[in-house]
């Protein structure tokens, strides 16, 4: 049978599984009948593949409609996919005119009136879609028809929708990121993120959403990443949760979780320190230390608080810790950036992750534009490209240096070197300088550059720029080398490497030798 409605997003990886989209399908039967239910399917592509595949397999999947069939498409909307969704909608208007478009998500929920995007498609649904989507496409299919384009969403209660976990595939629990949530919404107003329009934070009835984490589990899922904004909110359902898990520990279980950095009691430390290595993964957003831009965003944060508790993390729990950071605020320089890293880094977090600024449609960062010289990109992702207090050429040397920050630190390839190259009193100023010399170094280039490419590079750093000693810096990366996942030989190694197979080699002919003499292994 033919479907009616196809709920599609395109996203950014294959390993991403659209959540959003999930609730819309678990959710056509209770808000829009049996039969909607039936007649819908999930399709989900990725931005790398073309428009025109794309475009071919929705309209192989719709086939050609019955004589007064009526066709529906529901697009998931986010700032990664908007420019290519907006080009399969184009031409799936053109080869198919009565083919009804919606859509709906956060890149298109606020400052719609002038998006290519929505002039295109038919229908538009703000915000929550969980109950109003499927009474649009009840409407399209079966009337009265809907007499306005843009439709507000329905925030109705948590109680009355489905959850959408049902709807994971056994290809989704064996190959993908399940994303769940315990909550919606956030009572904080950074104003950054579209979350700070919420007016606080809603959770779903505990019992019933571990009871759907229990299905998923008992069909094998072992991977979930929290979206809720504040796991760490509600202390009681925080505990309640990791119990569950702690309950069902297995070697291949892993948990995202995003925490509050300044909230981090005595009994959920208890909690914490019961996981072993490699289950437990925090985000842990601090975005920025000043606090005069703290105040000027809206962001509460206690500075102390989070670098104790991260502190804590570090020394006292098997979590790896991701934290964040964020380049580009209204009034923040270079140089107050710089001291909130150095602090960060001090922290020993596994990961920082150095973001620049971005303005999603509907936040309230938008006020400081004029007084701060806020300049964005016009188009998604809306990254800020100078403000007053950092001018574009900074931001662009930025930019690369959080490419290279990714490579060197946060690939965890290079544990032994970074140190070596961070031994500065500002970590931040040390790192600053090394890629500004290997953005000239590599051509200016920030893609193609191979582990072998870097290890070469950072030799010549070390020891040509800073003036350490040769044989301690070839030792060192020579250590990480063998954990980098180099699998050509760096020039700077060539004699430790050649030394390691004249070894390897004497020491599988002796191996062999033996063998021969014992008539092989028992």
């Amino acid at each position: 049978m033919k479907p009616a409605i196809i709920l599609c997003t395109l996203n950014a990886k294959y390993i991403h599984a659209s959540l959003g989209l999930r609730y819309l399908l678990a959710n056509m039967a209770r808000h829009g009948g049996a039969d909607l239910g039936q007649q819908t399917v999930l399709r989900e592509f990725t931005i790398v593949r073309s428009t025109a595949e794309i475009v071919a397999n929705l309209l192989a999947d719709l086939g050609e409609p019955d004589v007064g069939q009526k066709q529906i498409i529901g697009f998931g909307v986010y700032i990664w996919n908007v420019a290519p969704t907006t080009e399969v909608i184009r031409q799936l208007k053109v080869a198919r005119p009565a083919l009804k478009i919606v859509l709906g998500g956060p890149e298109v929920s606020y400052e719609w009136e002038d998006q290519e995007i929505v002039r295109l498609a038919d229908y538009l649904i703000t915000g929550w879609g969980d109950v109003s989507f499927p009474k649009l496409c009840r409407a399209l299919l079966h009337g009265p028809q809907p007499l306005m384009k843009v439709i507000p969403g329905e925030q109705a209660a948590l109680d009355q929708i489905e959850l959408p976990y049902g709807e994971y595939s056994a290809d989704d629990l064996a190959h993908r990121l399940l994303y769940v949530e315990a909550s919606r919404g956030c009572p904080f107003k950074c104003e950054f993120c579209l979350s700070a329009l919420d007016k606080t934070a809603w959770a779903f009835e505990l019992e019933r959403f571990l009871a759907a984490l229990e299905a998923l589990y008992q069909r094998g899922a072992r991977n979930f990443k929290f979206v809720d904004r504040t796991f760490n909110l509600k202390i009681d359902a925080s505990l309640r949760i990791l119990e569950f898990f702690l309950e069902r520990l297995s070697p291949d279980l892993f948990l995202h979780f995003e925490v509050i950095p300044d909230h981090l009691p005595d009994r959920l430390k208890a909690m914490i320190s019961r996981f072993p290595p490699g289950v437990l993964q925090f985000e842990i957003g601090i975005q920025t230390f000043n606090p005069e831009v703290q105040e000027r965003i809206s962001r509460r944060q206690d500075n102390e608080k989070s670098c104790e508790n991260v502190d804590w993390l570090v020394k006292h729990s098997q979590a790896h810790l991701h934290a964040d950071l964020i380049f580009g605020l209204p009034g923040e320089t270079l140089a107050s950036f710089a001291e909130g890293f150095d602090r960060l880094y001090a922290l020993g977090a596994d990961e920082i992750q150095l973001g620049v600024l971005k303005r999603l449609r509907g936040t309230p960062i938008a006020r400081h534009s004029e007084q701060f010289g806020m300049i964005y990109d016009a188009q998604a992702p809306y990254t800020v490209q100078q403000t007053a207090a950092v001018d574009s050429a900074t931001l662009e040397r930025f930019t690369r240096l959080a490419r290279y920050w990714d490579l060197l630190a946060n690939s965890g390839r290079f544990k032994q070197s970074l140190p070596l190259l961070l031994s500065a009193p500002s970590p931040f100023a040390a790192f600053l300088a090394f890629s500004d010399w290997l953005w000239s170094a590599s051509q200016q280039k920030t893609s193609g550059l191979t582990p072998e490419i870097l290890l070469d590079h950072l030799f010549e750093y070390l020891t040509g720029v800073c003036g350490m000693a040769t044989e301690t810096v070839r030792v060192t990366l020579f250590n990480d080398y063998q954990t980098s996942g180099a699998r050509a030989n760096p020039a700077c190694l060539q004699g430790l490497l050649k030394n390691r197979e004249t070894t390897s080699t004497r020491n599988s002919r002796s191996l062999s030798s033996r063998q021969a003499r014992h008539g092989g292994l028992d």
